[in-house]
């Protein structure tokens, strides 16, 4: 039998070349040819094949000996293109990092790699990671600049972690590893219709991986479905398998704050979601978190800013060993320029009426009393309402025209705004897919926030939500 790439989990592909229906080879080429395919996507920066292939026929030989399987074996993977990878360029989506190539892997893809699984590339993002778009002018495959949406390639994939989850929703591969520090492995598989885990900080380890801030950063589980989301997590934790939690014992809370600025599909959506929620047993359970966006934002920009030099400058020193002055100039998206030339290397934040601040006191006070207070919130929340997790529509609009006006602030404000809150808490955050939007046929996308430390919990209510749902359809184009 040959591979079908159109419906492929890696769970299942796995267990289909561990029972020798066909090799890791035939799905290999195949997954790479489909990568070529889709170009106009701008989903991959490096495309190893090469080296993908060489792997396949490696781990083909081992079956082929008797070898016992391995929970990835066989199976072609994508990681994004700030994680390094031994022997692939590790740009961050940045030009003057595009002659780095890394001699290891960093310690979250050497797990993935131990467990059979084959990288077929390194992925587009929206540069050095810093904005939801994914609108990068430094790196193209097809036409146009930007990695390209899926389901609509006038449409933006989100970020930052953007050619992953255009490369799952295209069927390219089954699976990927991103990193998200606000949103960017949840925001991009919402408007993809992927699934996708931001771990608890700390549970995934960061060596090896370009930072924005270490308080906020974490690599970070994406797959177009939650059992291969399950499969990443496990393997890089070391654990066990888990069941499906029953539905009929879970507690989800809903903020009002993470209602607002919905855009029809959405909100719709969500409606639905929650109607089909209760028929299965969950409990909503309206929920008051006072002040959440307010205490955000005393910690998102501080933290995020403030800490990208610092982070950046060791980074490039022990790893890149070119200046951050070396970077800063080859910037190639203007948003992202600004950014670093107005903001991070000046140790600079937003003032009012156009101004900028002194970043050190924010910084301290958003490390000091800001985020603490932010995570006893949801500390409190969890604790006296009894939940399991917060739900709540992942971005509050299907994915926007991609142009270079999609990175303005407006737009980031508008997608991270409730993926953020739990980012700058450090507590894991878990997408689903539930629907393509009546009107406009794009991804919408659901998630749930748990305590620091749930993720296997929050896994187990997204296996049993993804019985529920079911997985949205595949563009129409593949």
């Amino acid at each position: 039998m040959h591979p079908d790439l159109d419906h492929l989990t890696a769970t299942q592909a796995a267990s289909d070349i561990c029972a020798g229906k066909y090799t890791s080879v035939a799905l290999v080429t195949a997954a790479l040819a489909r990568a070529k395919a889709r170009s106009e996507l701008n989903a991959f920066i490096t495309l190893d094949e090469p080296g993908a292939m060489e792997a396949a026929r490696a781990y083909d030989t081992v079956r082929a000996r008797g070898e016992p399987c391995k929970p990835l074996g066989g199976v072609p993977i994508a990681i994004k293109d700030n994680i390094e990878v031994a022997g692939l360029p590790a740009t961050a989506g940045t030009p003057a990092l595009k002659d780095y190539v890394p001699v290891e892997d960093a310690p979250v893809v050497a797990k993935l790699r131990a467990a059979g699984a084959i990288i077929i590339g390194k992925t587009n993002m929206h540069e050095l990671a810093f904005g939801v778009s994914g609108y990068n002018t430094a790196f193209k495959t097809g036409t146009e600049f930007g990695v390209r949406n899926a389901y609509d390639t006038a449409k933006i994939a989100g970020g930052s972690s953007s050619g992953n989850a255009a490369a799952i929703a295209a069927r390219i591969i089954p699976a990927a590893i991103g990193t998200d520090t606000g949103g960017s492995v949840r925001i991009p598989c919402a408007l993809n219709g992927g699934a996708s885990l931001r771990p608890t900080v700390g549970r995934y380890p960061q060596a090896g991986i370009a930072p924005i801030s270490h308080t906020r950063d974490t690599a970070g589980a994406m797959a177009g479905s939650i059992a291969d989301v399950m499969l990443l997590d496990r393997i890089i934790c070391d654990e066990s398998e888990i069941e499906a939690a029953d539905l009929k014992g879970v507690r989800l809370g809903v903020v009002a704050a993470t209602m607002a600025n919905l855009d029809g599909d959405t909100a719709a959506a969500i409606a639905a979601a929650h109607e089909k929620l209760k028929a299965a047993g969950v409990t909503l359970v309206g929920v008051d978190m006072p002040e959440l966006m307010e205490l955000n934002a005393q910690v998102g920009f501080p933290v995020a800013l403030y800490e990208a030099y610092d982070d950046m400058v060791a980074y490039l020193e022990r790893d890149a060993k070119i200046s951050i002055a070396a970077l800063v100039r080859d910037i190639a998206s203007p948003d992202v320029k600004g950014t670093y030339e107005g903001l991070v290397i000046p140790r600079k934040l937003p003032g009012p009426d156009n101004t900028v601040v002194d970043a050190k006191p924010a910084y301290d006070a958003a490390i000091k009393i800001a985020r603490p207070a932010l995570q006893q919130l949801y500390r409190d929340t969890f604790a006296n309402n009894r939940l399991d997790a917060i739900v709540f529509p992942t971005v509050p609009k299907v994915a926007v025209a991609a142009n270079p006006d999609a990175s303005d602030l407006a737009n980031f404000a508008t997608y991270i705004q409730n993926t953020d809150p739990g980012s700058n808490a450090g507590i894991p955050g878990l997408q689903i897919p539930i629907a393509l939007g009546a009107t406009s046929a794009l991804p919408v996308g659901m998630e749930l926030d748990g305590p620091a430390g749930s993720d296997r919990r929050l896994l187990s209510i997204g296996l049993a939500l993804e019985k529920l749902f079911g997985r949205i359809p595949a563009p129409t184009k593949l």
